[in-house]
């Protein structure tokens, strides 16, 4: 029964969330995802989507689409082991192994799943997992799961979890400390984003690995920002930091980059992908892929495994951007990444100036606790290579005018 009590305390904490500017509205788009979108009957230049190559709305994903729902049906009303598993689910797993140079590759419904489904297969009580402070939350569940399901308990009726350690971001002191702290258990497990969603950091992987190579540990990494346009061929952190062939497990998407339908994956040794089809259970009771995104998806990858036109042109329109908003005073996060952070500090500040933003036909999104730290609040710009020069432009102006003119 849904108490009167309840329905207060509710109502307060949310009273709480809109009188310090972190209340999340969800502004509806009534147009395809691209660079230019449809809200509340305008058109607007959108710098907020994970949309890094522009396919999000590509005619030639449309078509593709369209055939593959046409011959392969809606969806499989199943998961994989059952009568879930389609050839194309096989033939994209085959792919993304070959675009990331790894030995096998498991498709999940998302790269959350994929996180949360990876820690509690692969380690127990014996083993540890040390990992970056800004991990993505997906991780940081993942590593609770895997706490919770092997907790030891003691005699006393107490339980004693697994080990974890954080180290603070990307401090390679700090990890070595944590290493050291843990080289009496069995296995270790390194884990970090390849980019970090919020700071558009990208991780010293070659460090990372260095140290993983000194104490005998793995390496993990969260590669969602970065797989299809970040490495001179788009495959990623590992291939950005030249340790393409050290990075032990891959976890990502194709949700951002590679179409930005759904999905995710984890691509690795195939013992490590084999172990997860037996026992991860995220794979084991979800829904298969829908054909239609596993179809497109390949033809992603047939699209950008040769080609660097589309991830070229992200590169360009990114330090573009990056060299004039930092020209018109504003505090930016210093990088090479399409994510641009406009730092305000100020959660209220930030919401302000997004709505002021929307109001002049710029669509980005204030950023504020939880999603950041507290007092870290921001405006995320996210460039893609679907804007042109123009549309660059058209968005720096409108910067520079609500930078210039005090808030009300």
């Amino acid at each position: 029964m849904y108490e009167k009590g309840f329905q207060d305390y509710l109502q307060k904490e949310l009273s709480g969330i809109q009188e310090n500017g972190l209340f999340k509205e969800e502004w509806a788009i009534s147009s395809p995802q691209g660079a230019k979108i449809i809200v509340d009957g305008k058109t607007m230049l959108n710098f907020c989507a994970n949309n890094y190559l522009g396919l999000a709305n590509d005619w030639r994903l449309k078509i593709e689409a369209i055939s593959a729902i046409l011959k392969r049906g809606y969806g499989l009303a199943s998961v994989r082991f059952i009568c879930g598993t389609q050839d194309i689910h096989k033939e994209l797993e085959k792919k993304i192994s070959e675009f990331l140079i790894k030995e096998d590759t498991i498709l999940y419904s998302s790269c959350a799943a994929a996180n949360e489904g990876i820690f509690e297969v692969l380690l127990n009580h014996e083993d540890a997992v040390i990992s970056d402070w800004l991990n993505h939350a997906t991780i940081i569940d993942g590593i609770r799961l895997w706490q919770r399901i092997h907790a030891k308990k003691l005699p006393d009726g107490r339980y004693e979890l697994p080990t974890s350690r954080v180290y603070k971001h990307m401090d390679m002191d700090d990890l070595e400390k944590g290493l050291r702290e843990t080289k009496d258990k069995r296995f270790r497990v390194i884990v970090t984003d390849g980019v970090f969603s919020m700071d558009g950091d990208i991780a010293p992987l070659k460090e990372i690995c260095g140290l993983a190579e000194k104490y005998n540990a793995l390496v993990m990494v969260d590669d969602s920002h970065a797989t299809g346009f970040i490495g001179k061929t788009g495959r990623g952190t590992p291939e950005y930091c030249g340790v393409m062939n050290k990075v032990d497990i891959i976890t990502s998407t194709m949700g951002k980059a590679l179409g930005g339908a759904a999905g995710g994956f984890v691509s690795a040794k195939k013992e490590i992908v084999e172990i997860l089809r037996q026992r991860s259970r995220p794979y084991l009771f979800s829904n298969t892929l829908p054909a239609v995104i596993v179809a497109v998806t390949i033809k992603v990858l047939d699209m950008i495994k040769d080609n660097t036109e589309l991830r070229d042109k992200l590169e360009t329109n990114t330090t573009y951007f990056r060299k004039k908003i930092r020209e018109l005073g504003f505090d930016v996060r210093t990088g090479t990444h399409p994510i641009v952070p406009i730092m305000l500090y100020d959660a209220k500040k930030a919401a302000e100036m997004a709505i002021r933003l929307k109001q002049g036909g710029i669509y980005v999104k204030a950023f504020s606790y939880p999603v950041v730290p507290e007092g870290q609040a921001r405006i995320r710009v996210q460039v893609s290579a679907a804007h042109t020069r123009k549309d660059l432009d058209s968005a720096l102006e409108k910067f520079a005018k609500v930078k210039n003119k005090p808030q009300s």
